[in-house]
């Protein structure tokens, strides 16, 4: 596929788009540093250390679309190696341009934990506060913010005990989920992860060490939840545990039927008594879909799933659990038999399998090693994350599947509902106002080796859903948003960016942090020397 331009749309500031060179070549890493940010780094006192050469991987993540080189990276021992680093940059005023970005383990998509000419502080080194489970009445575990999912759930299971609310991927660093919200099939019930904090510790723009939760620093807390890093550095969470369940039984049943699919999935999760993890995919065009599942799932009737033909369609797959403990199977299956009775998916497909609690969140790990051996994950991925109005998903599915997405596309496509009142709305995170609404997230991959241009296809593809929201007044968010204005950016806030702004100008008055999200702007004022 040949190199093609990255286009950052609609900029307005003409100088920031020289600092960020945002006309550039794909895979070519643009590098604005500042040369006098190493010798002005050194003289701080730290237990960690600065890199200032061989740091190329700071300008890589997931997303691999937008390559920008910091000028230097913080490997930081303890909080006030970040502290003293954020208070000298802070220090140094509006004369200086220099920004910073924390990143956990470089899953951001369009490069939001880069710091172009900046410091990048790579947050998997912070170890200052172990992993400490807390049992009792109400368990909890404190941990680093640079510490992965899987690792909580990992030293939380010793315990009995596991968080409540989760990512499809675990492997992400509990600052940079709960900097976003944190969303996954048990969102429904326990609402996103950022609804399952007690307390924080966050490092300010001023550099400012600052314990927070609801009943201290709550304009803090609240605002750094769901806060794109714009207020803070996430250096340490208490998060809420529960009983873990040993087992999981873990099913998939398909529709035809747009409707019965997401009524369906509306009454399971407005039930008391219901499945403990619900997600759904849209599925175009799967050659031997059935095929593939048996190697993980058994099937309730092998000869009519045999003779079930997925092409040239549009299916529905739900994806539910029944979490259990061995003793308990009996009763388990007689719950999941009730469900399934109430659900309208095709008879012959539906597929059970029982594996262990871990195996099931930590199922799309195994995917990455597949992947990551097929030399199939480091490559682009134009993810398009919306969450959608319950009253309009009809509207969107109608224009969207079948019409923009004609055919299969590289990666899964989810669709599942959520509950509003599990959401905190003095947080920072953004949802649509009804009770119920979808998230719908297109999580393409775009290797070199398909037989078309596939990133620019996807991305082509993004542009028409975006396009077709906007003129069929659907009033949708981006889960994981992506702007280039401020226009744009105080359209997706709404109501709230008066707050936002606010907390901005007390956390973050000269926007040093989290750069490239284009937020907020760092603006250099010159001294005349008067």
């Amino acid at each position: 596929m040949k190199s093609s331009p990255m286009h950052y749309h609609r900029q307005q500031n003409v100088g920031f788009l020289k600092l960020f060179m945002l006309l550039v070549l794909g895979g070519i890493t643009m590098h604005v540093s500042d040369p006098d940010v190493p010798s002005s780094l050194r003289t701080l006192a730290l237990e960690g250390h600065f890199s200032f050469h061989n740091i190329s991987h700071a300008a890589k993540d997931f997303g691999n679309r937008f390559q920008f080189l910091p000028s230097a990276v913080l490997h930081p021992v303890s909080v006030a190696d970040i502290s003293t680093t954020l208070k000298h940059v802070f220090q140094m005023g509006r004369g200086s341009k220099l920004t910073v970005a924390a990143r956990g383990h470089g899953h951001s998509l369009q490069g939001q934990a880069q710091a172009p000419g900046g410091v990048v502080i790579d947050m998997e080194y912070l170890r200052a506060t172990e992993t400490q489970v807390h049992a009792g009445d109400l368990p909890y575990v404190d941990a680093s913010g640079g510490e992965l999912w899987i690792n909580v759930l990992l030293e939380s299971l010793k315990h009995g005990l596991a968080p409540k609310s989760w990512t499809d991927y675990l492997h992400l660093t509990i600052g940079g989920t709960l900097s976003n919200a944190g969303i996954s099939g048990q969102a429904f019930r326990h609402g996103p992860q950022i609804s399952n904090v007690h307390q924080l510790q966050v490092v300010t723009g001023r550099g400012e060490v600052m314990n927070c939760s609801t009943k201290e620093n709550a304009d803090l807390f609240y605002g750094v939840l769901g806060g794109l890093g714009q207020f803070g550095i996430i250096t340490s969470a208490r998060i809420a545990l529960e009983p873990a369940p040993k087992m999981v039984k873990w099913i998939r049943v398909l529709y035809s039927d747009f409707t019965n699919f997401t009524e369906d999935q509306e009454m399971l999760i407005s039930e008391e008594k219901t499945f403990d993890y619900i997600e759904g995919f849209v599925i175009i065009n799967r050659t031997g879909l059935l095929n593939n599942w048996r190697s993980s799932f058994n099937q309730k009737d092998p000869i009519q799933a045999s003779q079930f033909n997925s092409d040239g369609r549009i299916l529905f797959c739900l994806e539910m659990t029944k979490n259990f403990n061995p003793d308990e199977t009996d009763v388990m299956n007689q719950e999941v038999e009730t469900l399934l009775s109430k659900l309208r998916y095709i008879p012959s497909t539906l597929f059970q399998s029982e594996v262990s609690y871990v195996e099931f969140l930590d199922r799309v790990h195994i995917s990455e090693l597949k992947l990551r051996s097929q030399g199939l994950w480091e490559v682009p991925h134009p993810w398009l994350n919306l969450l959608i109005p319950r009253t309009r998903i009809h509207d969107f599915a109608k224009e969207v599947f079948g019409k923009i997405i004609t055919d299969r596309s590289h990666g899964p496509i989810l669709l599942y509902p959520l509950n509003r009142s599990k959401w905190d709305n003095r947080t920072s995170a953004v949802i649509p106002d009804e009770e119920v609404f979808y998230l719908v997230a297109f999580l393409s991959s775009a290797p070199s080796s398909s037989d078309h241009d596939s990133l620019e296809h996807a991305l082509e593809q993004n542009d028409k859903i975006l396009d077709f929201c906007k003129k069929a007044g659907i009033r949708m968010k981006q889960y994981l948003p992506h702007y280039t204005t401020m226009e744009e950016w105080k359209a997706h806030f709404g109501a709230t960016w008066e707050i936002f702004a606010r907390r901005k100008a007390i956390y973050d008055p000269l926007s040093i942090l989290a750069p490239v999200h284009r937020i907020f702007q760092k603006k250099a004022v010159i001294s005349s020397g008067r």
